[in-house]
């Protein structure tokens, strides 16, 4: 077996299509709840600059909070096997 340096991923680990795909995901909820907002704002207001902000601190805070959620959750099984294997356990 050879020897494996800590902090070098498992080169036989090959995440899957779901894995990678995470990512954008959260970016596009998070986009899609900052045009919601930006569409409103700028349905009601007619103020491009003020629809634009809300775009912005949509997302922001969108993306920030999805992510903690994200965080907080427990593996299941299958997570922890493989996060158990891409440790060297």
């Amino acid at each position: 077996m050879a020897k494996k340096t800590p902090g070098m991923p498992n080169p036989a680990h090959q995440p899957s299509r779901s894995d990678r795909l995470k990512p954008a995901e959260l970016l596009g909820i998070s986009g899609l709840m900052g045009l919601f907002i930006a569409g409103t704002i700028l349905l009601t207001t007619r103020d491009l600059i003020l629809s634009a902000i809300g775009f912005g601190v949509t997302f922001i805070v969108a993306l920030v909070v999805i992510a903690m959620l994200v965080l907080g959750m427990k593996p299941n099984a299958s997570e922890q096997t493989d996060l158990d294997e891409q440790n060297g356990h």
